[in-house]
């Protein structure tokens, strides 16, 4: 392989992010790739997933490092026989055109070959039948435990994961009341998903809402938002009422550490459960999400949508508007 074909276009930390992350907070290089060791593969990305992924904003990142984020790519040359050249692999290899990879990576996770998926675009693997997918069928299944005719909410409605959580629900006889951001997301959310009632957090009060559509109580919470948005559902959950905390997106861009309204003791009266979920949890049975999740939508009972923007070079700007709430379901970027 000749040397210009082995410069990869890379994303590199810059600045640690403060309050909404700016262009300059990440730097936009080139670097020129070494020969392959045994045991390793060379990844040319196809698509790059976009989100806001918790580690980002929590954890403060290494400088210099490559941003973080899951992709699908194809391997173009290896001496990994478990990863052979043409066939393609999910990884978290961040965001960069070329990777070096190996059985295991240096943030300890394993990439795997995609599994095959009949009709549907590769692309999938990054959504429905990816990490989103695992994150929406384990924490809603097994943290939220639903129960026919139960009351569920969940908030980001419209993501990549939320959309996901809400169908799930309908296929287990539950009413659903999604929060969004857009009276259009949640048309969506009702006329295409089979969501039962949406509420706009930026022109409708959610708890008013919250009791119009649920005036017993809330049953399950699914969390993407936390905040405001959060501390309102959780005053409206019933008696032994669960939630699963996915995310906390309306919190990741604030300087300071945020204010939060007084939930501890809805929590403690009512018997509420909540607890978070890491999909890592669930490692070693991720194939039965991917599986269940791939028979619900060949049986077309599990829709999923992709936002999907053609060329590395934007997705900064993809990034930035899917934190603004901009989008609508998974958001990938074509590299």
């Amino acid at each position: 392989m000749s040397l210009s074909s082995r410069i990869a276009k890379v994303y590199l930390y810059n600045n640690h992010f403060k309050g909404l992350p700016k262009e300059t907070d990440l730097k936009f290089v080139q670097e020129t790739l070494r020969s392959l060791k045994d045991g390793e593969y060379l990844a040319s990305a196809v698509y790059l997933k976009v989100g806001p992924d918790p580690q980002i904003f929590v954890y403060p990142q290494k400088l210099g490092a490559t941003f973080a984020g899951t992709q699908i790519a194809k391997i173009i040359e290896s001496k990994n026989r478990d990863f052979p050249v043409d066939k393609y692999v999910v990884g978290n290899f961040g965001w960069r055109t070329l990777t070096i990879g190996n059985d295991v990576l240096e943030d300890g996770s394993k990439p795997y070959l995609v599994p095959e998926t009949g009709k549907l675009p590769i692309s999938s693997n990054l959504g429905a039948l990816g990490i989103p997918g695992v994150a929406a069928y384990f924490g809603f299944l097994e943290i939220c435990k639903p129960q026919k005719n139960d009351v569920v909410v969940v908030s980001s409605a419209a993501g990549a994961v939320g959309n996901l959580v809400g169908q799930i629900a309908k296929l287990k006889d539950c009413t659903v009341i999604g929060i969004t951001s857009s009276d259009d997301k949640g048309k969506w959310l009702i006329d295409e998903l089979g969501f039962n009632y949406y509420i706009n957090y930026k022109t409708q009060d959610v708890s008013q809402k919250l009791k119009e559509y649920g005036p017993a109580g809330i049953d399950c919470y699914f969390d993407n938002v936390g905040g405001e948005i959060s501390s309102a559902v959780i005053y409206n959950m019933k008696t032994f009422g669960r939630i699963c905390i996915c995310g906390a997106t309306s919190l990741y861009c604030t300087e300071d550490i945020p204010s939060a309204c007084e939930v501890q003791t809805p929590i403690k009266i009512k018997h509420v459960t909540m607890e978070g979920i890491q999909v890592n949890r669930w490692k070693d049975n991720w194939s039965e999400a991917i599986e269940q999740n791939l028979k619900w939508i060949q049986e077309k009972k599990l829709k999923y949508k992709e936002t999907i923007i053609n060329d590395i070079e934007n997705a900064f700007q993809a990034f930035y508007n899917t934190l603004q709430g901009n989008n609508t379901g998974n958001v990938i970027i074509k590299v």
